[in-house]
């Protein structure tokens, strides 16, 4: 009984799909097709076809998988405890430090190998 609910749903899935990018398709082409028309009637057709392929699209078993986990991850961000702008501040100054320094060494270690194989090769730098 499963499977056949299961492959049935799978078959009704698949044929929104193909409303859901036949919708898309049609918007791109409507707009293209109908250029000489204002430019605000396009764009509420348009937005207006993108939310019927939407509201198809949340009704499959992935739309529904992917608004679940939309609203978890929702939730999860909720539980994040965020800095401090003072916080924000000093971090970013940490890391702003730390890359000049690293910077420096680095162009200094460049400087002594440049120095040390124009001393080897007899090529000045």
């Amino acid at each position: 009984m499963s499977e056949k609910t299961e492959n049935s749903s799978n078959s009704m899935d698949m044929l929104k799909w193909l409303i859901v990018f036949a919708l898309l398709a049609g918007v791109i082409t409507t707009n293209y097709v109908y250029g000489e028309v204002s430019i605000l009637y396009r764009a509420i057709g348009a937005v207006v076809g993108v939310a019927v392929a939407g509201f198809i699209a949340a009704t499959t078993t992935k739309g529904v998988t992917f608004l679940t986990f939309a609203k978890e991850s929702r939730l999860e961000v909720r539980k994040v405890v965020w800095p401090t702008r003072q916080e924000l501040n000093q971090t970013t100054l940490i890391v702003l430090a730390a890359t000049a320094v690293a910077a420096l060494l680095l162009w200094g270690i460049d400087g002594i190998l440049v120095w040390l194989v124009s001393l080897v090769t007899g090529i000045g730098a």
